[in-house]
């Protein structure tokens, strides 16, 4: 998927990578770039527009839908992370309504502009998805539901034309990882990772070295064998979403 001429959509595009996809997306050549935020937006571009969306609003969600004529590509970026033990049930349903549902009832409101470009979903997950950080439980649960949801969206979707990528994010420096003293990409080296890793086609996108020193191991691994296998149970007469 080469971006240049294309029309995307970036959800959580205000700040941190969502900031850095929108810089990324007009430097790449993009047509049209809609600016998915809760809040204002300061960039200064023509082929910028600005679309009011909280993920976790279904009216909102339905609102931008009627905003947007056509749609190459569905980045979903937005995203919380919070701190919690467990110990309550506020913070997994917090979680899940911003970083599961969210993407989830997006990319069902879009999914018909998608189908008929044969365009991308991008699914913003994290390594979390795969092993939890237990300073953040809810934030991995929420993750890895997504991970799970782009397995399952991939299958579903390949006879549709539409290809779904999950990118598997390492600590990068945004507000979410403020406070924690560890090694970080920068959003924009991130940005360009996802954009290069759409670019070569890659079903799993590693944009940061930390994510990059287990891209191997994935892909080759035993869960991505399985993955594979289980895609083909899909049955071709199986009605599109």
């Amino acid at each position: 998927m080469n971006i240049a001429q294309k029309t995307v959509l970036i959800t959580g595009a205000n700040r941190g990578i969502g900031r850095a996809l929108v810089q990324e997306a007009l430097r790449r050549g993009a047509k049209r770039v809609y600016a998915g935020t809760r809040g204002t937006l300061d960039i200064a571009d023509e082929r910028v527009t600005p679309v009011t969306l909280d993920v976790a609003s279904a009216e909102q969600i339905q609102r931008a839908v009627n905003e947007v004529d056509s749609l190459d590509i569905l980045i979903n970026n937005a995203g919380i992370a919070l701190y919690d033990d467990l110990s309550k049930s506020d913070a997994v349903e917090q979680s899940l309504a911003v970083n599961f549902f969210g993407p989830f009832n997006v990319t069902r409101a879009f999914l018909p502009l998608l189908k008929r470009s044969k365009g991308a979903i991008v699914n913003n997950l994290s390594l979390m998805a795969l092993a939890p950080l237990p300073l953040t439980p809810s934030y991995a649960i929420s993750k890895a539901a997504a991970l799970s949801m782009t397995q399952s969206l991939r299958a579903l979707l390949a006879r549709e034309g539409v290809t779904v990528h999950g990118v598997f994010l390492g600590p990068t420096d945004t507000d979410m990882t403020r406070g924690f003293e560890i090694p970080k990409a920068s959003p924009e080296s991130v940005a360009q990772g996802i954009f290069d890793g759409l670019a070569n086609g890659e079903e799993d996108i590693f944009p940061d070295p930390l994510s990059q020193s287990i891209a191997e191991g994935w892909r080759t691994g035993v869960a991505k064998e399985f993955e594979r296998q289980y895609a083909g149970f899909v049955p071709q007469s199986a009605a599109a979403l």
